[in-house]
């Protein structure tokens, strides 16, 4: 008798942990690429590159042959954040606050956040930089990279971590994994799930990587081009490939760390891009890349794997996007998902699991500002009205919109349908404060690249995100951001800024609906510009350099909105200053 007890209290502990294991949350990870075509990665045919960590997890998962995210970066990351097209989220741009989507979206971090999980972000953000839309206020415990578009210099930069600034250490795509390494084997060790979610900065420009990468194509023979080849920039061409297989050896160091922890078979990995190509270059014959309405700008590789749950070296056909993703993995983790609004996206789960006997045709709509595109399973209307069968024209080189006239209509009617949909009152054309103490949060970044110079000040580079304000030389000259205070009260106000020996003594002052605080620049700071010794390509980003804190002082802020002000009282010298960021802290 005692053995027989001994034997069904074994198997009841074997079957209570088989059931546990069974309905224990699983781990995500998460891979976005920043500017890396459909045709970046060797398993859709690109021979001439190499990337047999993510052509592992294709063979290893289900691959999406036909999945859509938008048509530049920051659209794709409030979709996929969100769940909902990136138009109904306020997110229009990429720049000067177009990028943030409204404050009260609520995220997939959020989601699993409340479901218990560890959340952390590493790498480029771009939905935001001041609360509500900084990461850590939107569902992640753990933030390390750069909130905004892009930036500057990929070896060692400045960063952001939890609000604060940090310098990186190395390369900055293998810095963001090794961040998010650690943080996955901390959550191991303390046996939580975790929500890691990696979006990569590269192939974005710079065109920088590390010699080890560059060296394989500075001299390679490519033997697959663009379809127009006399369009393809060499030097550019060949600096994104060497990223695109820095990037794959970046994801097959967090797969080994999972295979290592015995986690593998627990946790599901997604891997997908955020656009179209940033350059002409092989796209499998697809006509358009980044910032093109079209197929190869805004279709993207897509492959999730879960080992010993969903179907291995599986494809799908059915059309999908970035929009799927937040009620796909809410659904595979079998958490919650409050929606304080309407999402736009389906859980992919029936397909990935081959259970979608039924599924039904549908549109994905694809639009930048007001161009709007919609794609089927089978055709492709363009934002110029032109219908494109692409299951027997994937190049869309016939227009069919005059032999379909009734195809084209009822997309043409779908698009009109959208748009009223996601604009109920036209198209946003003002634009939005920037917060300041939104929430009670204590720190508010004001960047450059939000800012409008006014007078001779001149802006580092025709790309704001990664910006500075150089040529201030009159009193006439001044640096406004359209703000909002949320929480009034005293913040203390700190200038990132460079100035040669002959600037020290300008008086500056900030002011805000009557408030005002007033500092002068008493040390030089002249650091060279730096960036171009590591450029592959010519940029158009601005270089950086080593912007320096300079606290100015006390300011009172009242809660309202207006206009906050920087300008120069007294200019001693040629120039007051180049200005790269302002800084409140709220100290009361």
């Amino acid at each position: 008798m005692k053995q027989l007890l001994t034997f069904s209290l074994l198997v009841c502990v074997l079957t209570g942990n088989l059931f546990a294991k069974e309905n224990h949350h699983p781990n995500i990870v998460v891979f976005l690429a920043d500017d890396q075509g459909w045709g970046d990665v060797s398993h859709n045919g690109n021979t001439n590159l190499h990337t047999p960590n993510i052509d592992a997890l294709v063979k290893q998962g289900v691959r999406f042959n036909r999945f859509y995210v938008g048509a530049v970066c920051a659209p794709t990351r409030a979709a996929f954040l969100t769940g909902r097209y990136h138009a109904r989220t306020g997110t229009t741009g990429v720049s000067k606050g177009e990028e943030r989507f409204n404050s009260d979206e609520y995220t997939i971090a959020q989601a699993f956040k409340a479901a218990g999980y560890a959340t952390g972000a590493f790498g480029k953000w771009h939905n935001g930089t001041q609360y509500p839309n900084h990461p850590n206020a939107k569902g992640f415990d753990e933030y390390y990279g750069f909130t905004s578009g892009h930036w500057g210099h990929y070896f060692s930069p400045m960063l952001d971590h939890n609000g604060s600034f940090v310098k990186g250490e190395g390369y900055i795509t293998n810095d963001l994994t090794s961040k998010a390494i650690a943080f996955i084997k901390q959550q191991v060790q303390q046996d939580k799930p975790f929500f890691t979610y990696l979006p990569y900065c590269t192939p974005h420009s710079p065109m920088q990587v590390p010699d080890e990468y560059w060296d394989r194509f500075a001299d390679k023979k490519l033997k697959m081009h663009h379809r127009d080849p006399e369009k393809e920039q060499d030097d550019h061409l060949r600096a994104a490939l060497a990223m695109c297989e820095n990037v794959d050896w970046n994801v097959g160091r967090v797969l080994k760390v999972l295979n290592q922890l015995g986690i593998e078979d627990d946790t599901i990995v997604l891997y997908f891009s955020d656009n179209g190509p940033n350059g002409f270059r092989w796209n499998g014959d697809m006509k358009g890349k980044k910032g093109s309405l079209d197929e190869g700008g805004v279709r993207s590789p897509f492959v999730i794997r879960w080992p010993g749950h969903i179907p291995a070296g599986r494809e799908v056909n059915q059309v999908a996007g970035a929009i799927d993703l937040l009620p796909t993995l809410t659904d595979l983790a079998g958490i919650k998902r409050p929606e304080p609004k309407p999402i736009d996206g389906v859980s992919l789960k029936p397909l990935i699991m081959g259970q979608a006997e039924s599924w039904p045709d549908r549109m994905i709509f694809s639009s930048l500002r007001k161009r709007v595109s919609v794609r089927t399973d089978q055709y492709r209307l363009s934002e110029k009205g032109q219908l494109f069968d692409m299951t027997k024209d994937p190049g869309q080189r016939k227009d069919l919109s005059k032999q379909k006239p009734e195809v084209t209509q009822k997309l043409k009617q779908a698009v009109a349908d959208w748009k009223k949909s996601v604009w109920p009152h036209g198209y946003p054309t003002e634009s939005r404060p920037f917060l300041i103490g939104y929430g009670g949060a204590k720190s508010t970044q004001l960047p450059a690249r939000d800012a409008i110079s006014h007078g001779g000040i001149k802006r580092s580079s025709r790309h704001p995100n990664c910006s500075f304000f150089y040529n201030w030389t009159s009193t006439e000259d001044s640096i406004t951001w359209k703000a909002k205070v949320d929480q009034a009260g005293t913040y203390e106000a700190v200038l990132y800024y460079t100035c040669p020996a002959d600037g020290v003594g300008s008086t500056v002052e900030l002011s805000f609906n009557g408030s005002t605080v007033k500092g002068k620049v008493t040390k030089a700071h002249d650091p060279p510009l730096i960036g171009a010794e590591q450029d592959r390509a010519k940029r158009s980003e601005s270089l950086v350099k080593d912007f320096k804190p300079m606290v100015l002082g006390k300011i009172k802020l009242s809660q309202g909105t207006g206009e906050l002000t920087l300008r120069a009282l007294q200019i001693p010298g040629k120039q007051v200053m180049d200005f790269r960021l302002l800084i409140l802290n709220r100290v009361d």
